[in-house]
């Protein structure tokens, strides 16, 4: 787990899971990981994860985005597209 954004307002966190079972049958691909990204909208209390072919349009979007040195204020409209679509709560133990 990586923490990859932390405003006011969002952080991303993007999750790497091992698949273990692929890795048994391509002992030459040892490092395939399965994940995705968790955005956490700090103000509505909701979070997403993405993953699959989502988790890479957002990624390649925020690659693109990074080129172009965003401010945070543009970061964080960026992350509002994907945080509109959180429905899970944010239950702090």
């Amino acid at each position: 787990m990586h923490m990859l954004y932390n405003s006011d307002s969002y952080a991303v966190v993007e999750i790497e899971m091992p698949t273990t079972g692929l890795q048994a049958v391509h002992d030459t691909h040892a490092s395939l990981t399965r994940g995705g990204f968790e955005i956490v909208d700090k103000f509505a209390r909701k979070e997403i994860f993405i993953e699959g072919a989502l988790a890479e349009t957002f990624k390649e979007g925020v690659e693109a985005l990074i080129e172009s040195a965003p401010s945070i204020e543009e970061f964080d409209a960026y992350l509002e597209r994907y945080a509109g679509m959180a429905q899970q709560p944010v239950v702090v133990h």
